[in-house]
């Protein structure tokens, strides 16, 4: 017991003693200070995803008649945009045919969203779009009123018994 509380000791008294001579001050470069404050400079600076349109309404509808609408994007900032994901708020909503690749300053993309027509009356569905801008989502949204279906097969009504 008396050599393992020896030994310790030992070792910390070397790993204290070993950092004594070089201070860490002396070892920062002018070279590593200038690289820094230059990066530092640009990751303040981020893609802004710029809409043509936040929300499209696609009117009245039939019920299960699919409709797609097409939303334009511009990078306005001052960094390349990457989108990583755009989701739906439901599974009736699919986007698709987004660009991957980064988007640089001032350069447009756009991306498609197809609805399948569930759902009744007045719906409004979520598009989240993931993207490196300083919030990191930005959203937009499709509306519509669905008819119900006219081929449909309406329940039948029982009269009440008086």
């Amino acid at each position: 017991m008396k050599k393992v509380i020896l030994g310790l000791s030992t070792l910390c008294l070397i790993a204290f003693t070993s950092c004594k001579e070089d201070n860490a001050a002396k070892k920062i470069e002018e070279s590593n200070l200038t690289a820094a404050a230059a990066r530092d400079a640009v990751a303040s600076k981020f893609p802004v995803l710029e809409f043509d349109k936040k929300e499209h309404d696609f009117g009245e509808i039939e019920a299960k008649t699919p409709v797609e609408t097409v939303f334009s994007y511009k990078n306005t900032g001052e960094a390349p945009l990457v989108i990583t994901d755009i989701k739906s708020s439901c599974g009736c909503t699919v986007p698709k045919d987004w660009s991957r690749e980064p988007l640089a300053a001032g350069e447009s993309g756009k991306f498609t969203v197809k609805f399948n027509g569930s759902g009744t009356n007045k719906i409004t569905k979520t598009i989240t779009v993931t993207a490196n801008t300083e919030k990191g989502v930005e959203t937009v949204k499709i509306t519509a009123f669905v008819k119900p279906d006219p081929n449909a097969i309406k329940p039948s009504v029982k009269p009440a018994n008086k």
